[in-house]
């Protein structure tokens, strides 16, 4: 665990957001967590990447079907760009979905980091989500990680010490950083058992997160709702197979002990600290 309770960036900086379907989001809950922010937040797409580029076709089809003026149209497998100012703070918030494309990763990431530039971001924050040994009966749990030591201090993040395959988000981040930019990922870990989409509930985790850094309350509408029903079913699920049941028993003794050690004086000061922050901004003009 990070020594430093979750703390906002500044607030006059504007910051990008961005997931991908595909690899880097298992449960979609990465590309979910940020279709909600747009509609949420009422975003603008004010750019798009040329799909001809970066995929390849036979393995992201293009999607035909009749478009809002009764035509048939052929929708393309892009990335999109979005920006917002938030309600509350006016902090500008870009937002960045697509599918993890086929070739050409560089150019791809660096066409996306000039718009970024463009449009003033300093803060680069790649959303992910992957599949893990955690039980969905637990809180799910979102990992923010950076290689820049302060941000790290700043912010109250871990290292990046993961080594191995990675993915556009991985990729991004990195180009990100050379480039002289703060960029930060977050990761929730959905339940490996229960990894078809949607996952309600480790999108809400990314959202919550996601608060915490931008300090902006997010609407959540009815997802509470859409994860407590999940949840419920996962629970029906388990009740009704017996060796999937045992399984997650097993998964919530391991993680149960495993948290025994955050409970402890200097982990429950630092969640009170981090509540009188949050409902002093929500207070607070």
């Amino acid at each position: 665990m990070s020594e430093h309770a979750p703390a906002d960036l500044p607030d006059d900086e504007p910051v990008m957001l961005a997931a991908f379907e595909g690899w880097n989001d298992a449960g979609s809950a990465a590309t979910h967590a940020l279709q909600h922010l747009h509609e949420a937040w009422g975003a603008e797409q004010v750019d798009e990447l040329d799909p001809e580029e970066y995929h390849d076709f036979q393995v992201n089809r293009p999607v035909v079907g009749v478009g809002p003026h009764g035509r048939r149209e052929i929708t393309w497998p892009t990335t999109s760009v979005a920006v917002v100012e938030t309600p509350r703070s006016g902090r500008r918030v870009v937002l960045v979905h697509g599918i993890e494309p086929s070739m050409r990763w560089r150019r791809y990431c660096a066409e996306l980091l000039d718009i970024a530039a463009g449009l003033g971001v300093r803060t680069v924050v790649t959303v992910g989500a992957l599949l893990a040994d955690v039980p969905h009966t637990r809180p799910i749990p979102v990992n923010a990680t950076s290689e820049d030591a302060d941000l790290r201090d700043a912010v109250g993040l871990e290292p990046n010490t993961y080594e191995g395959p990675t993915g556009i988000v991985g990729v991004l981040q990195h180009e990100a950083a050379a480039r002289g930019m703060q960029a930060l990922s977050l990761w929730a870990a959905v339940p490996h058992y229960v990894a078809h989409p949607p996952s309600p509930k480790a999108t809400l985790a990314i959202l919550h997160r996601i608060e915490q850094l931008v300090g902006e309350p997010v609407p959540l509408g009815e997802l509470p709702d859409d994860a407590a029903a999940w949840q419920d079913g996962v629970d029906e699920l388990a009740g009704e197979d017996n060796e999937i049941g045992e399984y997650v028993r097993q998964l919530e003794e391991a993680k149960d002990t495993a948290d025994l050690p955050e409970a402890s004086g200097e982990a429950i000061a630092r969640e009170f600290e981090r509540y009188l922050r949050r409902r002093d901004k929500g207070t607070g003009g």
